[in-house]
């Protein structure tokens, strides 16, 4: 933790009750120099009730004294052992009640679209428990006639990110152990940038017309029965013969 609990309340009660800078308390709760200037006109945080830092096991006298002395020195927080790895929790992923009722849509995309994730990283992904994600595997949840599948992403129930990461490592996995990876599969080892440069193959005409794309109209075994289709002009430009022996028929 590199910053105070109720920061802009924390900056109110030194800005009340101490005598240093207003670049120290900025720096201090993790604040603009003009915003703690306009806490101290009274702009700023107005109604806001100081929180004091010293009670709260924050800071401590000697640290604001020293401060107060040397405006360059700058404030820390007192150390907390029970804030040590505090970040570092481990188990499912915590979920609002809001979005709990998405997570079934959730574990349903994920298995359809990504068989190869294991039910510990769909756990991890969605913030779910392994006997629901089985329930859906084997579609015998109670609800799952009426249940779509949804990405999480868009529901916000995790990152893109984080999802590359755990298909990436899913499937290393698998090809550890000698699993065959598809086409699609090994795509999604690489960023989005670097499949679509990919070289694609050359396309396969399908077996049902195979052999049927050098055919053309009006082939023939027999080239001497084949006749030319005479153009538009021969109708309207008749010779000059046929014009001299009209002329003699009407005489």
């Amino acid at each position: 933790m590199n910053k105070p609990i109720m920061a802009k309340a924390t900056a109110v009660w030194l800005v009340d009750n101490t005598t240093i800078t207003f670049k120290q308390v900025a720096d201090f709760c993790g604040l603009h120099e003009l915003e703690v200037q306009g806490i101290a006109d009274g702009d700023v945080a107005t109604g806001v009730k100081g929180f004091d830092p010293i009670t709260n096991n924050q800071l401590t006298q000697d640290e604001i004294d020293a401060a107060e002395k040397d405006p360059l020195h700058q404030l820390k927080l007192k150390f907390n052992s029970a804030a040590v790895g505090e970040e570092k929790r481990r188990g499912p992923r915590y979920t609002p009640l809001s979005k709990r009722q998405d997570r079934p849509a959730s574990i349903l995309w994920l298995v359809k679209f990504h068989p190869e994730l294991s039910d510990a990283q769909i756990s991890k992904l969605v913030g779910t428990t392994k006997p629901t994600i089985q329930s859906i595997r084997e579609r015998t949840h109670w609800n799952i006639s009426n249940i779509q599948p949804v990405d999480p992403v868009a529901l916000g129930l995790t990152k893109q990110s984080e999802l590359d990461a755990a298909v990436q490592k899913a499937n290393e996995k698998k090809a550890k152990e000698g699993g065959v990876m598809s086409d699609d599969e090994r795509r999604k080892l690489v960023s989005t940038e670097q499949s679509l440069g990919m070289d694609e193959a050359e396309p396969r005409i399908p077996t049902a017309i195979s052999g049927l794309e050098t055919f053309t109209l009006g082939d023939s075994d027999d080239d001497e029965k084949e006749e030319a289709i005479p153009d538009a002009d021969s109708f309207f430009n008749l010779p000059d013969d046929a014009d001299t022996d009209d002329d003699e028929d009407k005489s």
